[in-house]
């Protein structure tokens, strides 16, 4: 995992490149790098080495022949797999994933995104052709945003590095208005700044002669229509088998693994397989993150799954006192709205481990998508909140003016079932767009890479394409997942429901940090999307107890850091 930045056009050169890989050196502290041809092309990338970890595999990367040069920020888990059929055409001089995912695009152009498991966003520039090709991984786990005025075209891992480049930094009022009136994050195509935007999962780009054009290489939906059909003799086994494979695929890297672990099944599955991994676990590390509120640690859980284990575990407390500045410096980072106390608390565990020299962390990202383990799919709500039972949005403080452009987002419904098509929005236009860009952010800001199994292609394809009945049944959510994890887990732990609140933001927010809350708010009424009157009085209602949701509150805090 890494950092990648570009220019093609006339503004193209080494200082404008710089000052973009300057800004997101974070992703990439063990090297930097970049090639310039002035006026045409730049290409930087700011290195996080964790397979291969020679001068060698530096980036940008040249193909032997001299036509090709990439700059690549991901991990190709099947490189192994995928360099063995290529090694009879082309001669490998490094250990790279790198190297492998180059010489696939030579071989098979585009054709070679359907041959790699993996999470990526890289830019191959061909020389001859003087035209770049951008890819971007099935479900979007690594970035990649870019600027085009017809005359230059800008990419970069990070929003603030299109800043940096001297991008206009102008709110997209839409995606503003659309996050307060319903809580959406902006298409897969959208950010939250005009004329920045962003590839789309399984899609990739090519630009030659200032002519820019985007084809979709993933096509899920034909892919689970071909599924459906197919079934196994033995199911629990054969999803089994895929869960592990995902595993052993991800535990490949030249650098320290841990893991992230909380009380649920899905953190305590991805612990009882990587119990089941033919690998040194005695120099694995386990994190979670504590705020010392016993209404939400799940301290007690993770200390009863470790028992018996031989995983040393990090304990990352947050205070309240911290979230004020801390908030801030993810705000910055993110520039974008992003996922309350929670992500802070998160990026703590990201902190610890690079500080002990962890570079690759799992977590169990995926797995309510997959296997439908939100409640309000057994509602058959529309809901993208987890958790409430009254909005979490307060469109009344919004100035008339500004609110009278609101109109409600619509997300493509590519199936004739409503759960596969809630699955679908939250896998490729909500839940999952976000909390990959959060947890990317966070986990780069301290140079470390995060890896999801339960977003394996092959394993999220299979799981998505079965019948409602092996991820809801008898009113039990995730059904064939807790089978499957009842070989390795005690019962309790099987059967724990999902809880949706990890921290105690409502509490922090109305009692620890009211005054800071207050000054923050007190900014967005000098904006002109507010009314200044209706945000005070809602404001109010919270501070008297009007907080069974705190969502709307982080709201404004985010947009009062963000928008500064």
């Amino acid at each position: 995992m890494c950092g990648i930045a570009g220019i093609i056009g006339p503004k193209a050169n080494q200082p404008n490149l710089r000052k973009m890989l300057e800004a997101q050196k974070h992703r990439g502290p063990d090297f930097t790098a970049d090639w310039v041809v002035e006026g045409k092309v730049a290409l930087g990338h700011n290195r996080l080495s964790i397979i291969d970890l020679s001068e060698g595999a530096n980036q940008p990367f040249f193909s032997d022949c001299g036509n090709y040069v990439m700059v690549f920020n991901g991990e190709i888990y099947n490189y192994l797999e995928l360099r063995k059929t290529l090694q009879s055409k082309y001669t490998f001089k490094t250990q790279s994933d790198t190297e492998v995912l180059l010489n696939a695009y030579r071989e098979l152009g585009e054709s070679c995104l359907d041959e790699c498991n993996g999470m990526f966003a890289f830019a191959i520039w061909n020389v001859k052709e003087q035209s770049l090709f951008v890819a971007r991984d099935r479900f979007g786990v690594k970035p990649f945003h870019y600027f085009f005025d017809q005359n230059n075209f800008y990419f970069a891992s990070e929003i603030p590095t299109l800043f940096a480049a001297g991008i206009a930094k102008k709110p997209n009022d839409k995606v503003w208005l659309n996050f307060f009136s319903e809580g959406s994050y902006g298409l897969p195509n959208e950010t939250f700044w005009t004329n920045i935007q962003q590839l789309e999962a399984g899609h990739f780009l090519t630009l030659q002669n200032n002519h820019l054009q985007i084809k979709k290489w993933y096509h899920f939906e034909e892919r689970i229509a071909h599924l459906q059909n197919q079934f196994h003799q033995n199911e629990e086994e054969y999803i089994t088998n895929l869960l592990l494979k995902a595993i052993n695929l991800r535990f490949r890297a030249d650098v320290p693994i841990g893991f992230n672990l909380s009380g649920g099944l899905d953190s305590s599955t991805l612990l009882a397989l990587i119990d089941q991994q033919e690998i040194d676990k005695s120099t694995i590390e386990a994190f979670t993150f504590v705020t010392h509120d016993e209404r939400y640690d799940e301290l007690p859980w993770v200390k009863s799954m470790l028992e018996q284990r031989p995983y040393h575990l990090n304990i990352c407390p947050l205070s309240a006192n911290e979230i004020p500045d801390l908030s801030l410096k993810i705000a910055q980072m993110q520039a974008e709205p992003y996922g309350g106390i929670p992500t802070i608390a998160y990026s703590n565990i990201f902190k610890t481990a690079s500080q002990k020299g962890v570079k690759v962390l799992l977590d169990g990202q995926g797995s309510d998508e997959a296997w439908a383990g939100y409640d309000y799919y057994l509602s058959n709500s529309q809901s993208i909140v987890q958790g409430v039972t009254k909005s979490p949005f307060r469109a009344g403080v919004l100035d008339g003016d500004f609110a009278k452009n609101y109109a409600k987002t619509h997300y493509p419904k590519p199936f004739e079932d409503a759960l596969l098509n809630m699955q679908y929005r939250d896998l490729f236009c909500t839940k999952i767009p976000r909390a990959l860009r959060f947890n990317d952010r966070i986990s780069m800001m301290y140079g470390t890479e995060l890896r999801e199994p339960f977003l394996d292609y092959e394993l999220v394809e299979y799981v998505f394409s079965r019948p409602t009945d092996f991820k809801i049944k008898d009113g039990i959510q995730k059904w064939m997942l807790r089978k499957i994890a009842e070989k390795f887990l005690q019962k309790d732990l099987v059967l724990a429901p999902k809880r949706p609140l990890q921290t105690p933001q409502r509490e922090w927010l109305s009692e620890d940090l009211k005054a800071w809350v207050m000054a923050e708010v007190e900014v967005l009424k000098q904006n002109s999307w507010f009314d200044a009157k209706a945000l005070q009085t809602e404001l109010d209602h919270f501070f008297n107890g009007d907080n069974q949701s705190s969502f709307h509150i982080w709201q404004w805090i985010n947009a009062a850091q963000i928008l500064k």
